[in-house]
């Protein structure tokens, strides 16, 4: 059963026009919690596919709901990192529609465990005119922005547009010449800084101690469980120890080094 939101969101005070109805399917509590928007291009590099993994996760392990545009790419990469009961999926769509239909099984876990909203009737098509709200409420309901990876047509640079209306602040990742040009130039523009290191930043928006799943992962990973398993149960925990180092996979089983 569709549900619509009864009561006042300040974030959304931001927009250009105010919405009249919008809809809901999940925890509605994911609205209170501090937020932080993330959005980029659906072709991503292997280099933002880990980095965005990485600060996904930590900052909702350090007490941030994530916000994003249920796209894939990024914004896929990002509601996945930050755990399905953890992640706000704004849609293009009406909220009968799971869109993008390769993201549906996602947009369900959402749906059950984290938070999906629509601004437009139940049944209604996404229209390009749709991705271009969609994109301001993303922006709205983040305390910041983080654009992950775009080029110098990329839709996300009109994302950074609202931002910019907003006077919210936006973070981009460094990215090697040529790639991602759009957020290279917004940084050489000075309109976003630079990530250089992820703890780093996450420090400074961590609302609650950060969680010990580490640890827990740690020890799943003595008994030298498959990859596929570990994936399946830990996510971006596994990218983020594999590129530190800390296990390796042999064989298709992981080991501690």
């Amino acid at each position: 059963m569709n549900s619509i939101i009864d009561f006042e969101i300040p974030e959304l005070q931001n927009l250009a026009k105010p919405i009249k109805t919008l809809f809901y399917k999940g925890n509605t509590k994911l609205l209170k919690k501090p937020k932080i928007s993330i959005v980029g291009t659906r072709r991503t590099l292997n280099y933002t596919q880990f980095t965005t993994h990485q600060l996904a996760t930590k900052l909702s392990l350090a007490g941030n709901c994530i916000v994003s545009g249920g796209a894939i790419g990024v914004d896929t990469i990002s509601h996945r990192a930050a755990g399905v009961n953890n992640t706000i999926l704004v849609s293009p769509c009406g909220i009968n529609y799971r869109y993008p239909a390769i993201n549906k099984k996602i947009i369900e876990e959402i749906e059950q465990q984290g938070l999906v909203l629509s601004s437009f009737d139940e049944d209604f098509k996404a229209t390009r005119y749709s991705f271009v709200l969609r994109n301001e409420i993303v922006v709205a309901l983040g305390d910041i922005l983080i654009v992950a990876q775009a080029d110098l047509n990329s839709g996300s640079l009109r994302s950074v547009e609202y931002a910019l209306k907003m006077q919210k602040e936006i973070f981009v990742l460094p990215h090697r010449i040529n790639e991602s040009q759009g957020t290279t130039l917004l940084a050489k523009k000075g309109l976003a800084k630079i990530i250089y290191d992820i703890d780093e930043f996450v420090e400074q928006y961590t609302r609650t101690p950060i969680q010990k799943e580490k640890d827990n992962f740690l020890e799943y990973c003595k008994k030298n469980p498959t990859y596929e398993e570990a994936i399946f149960r830990y996510h971006s925990l596994v990218y983020e120890y594999e590129l530190s180092g800390k296990i390796e996979v042999k064989n298709g089983f992981i080991t501690l080094t």
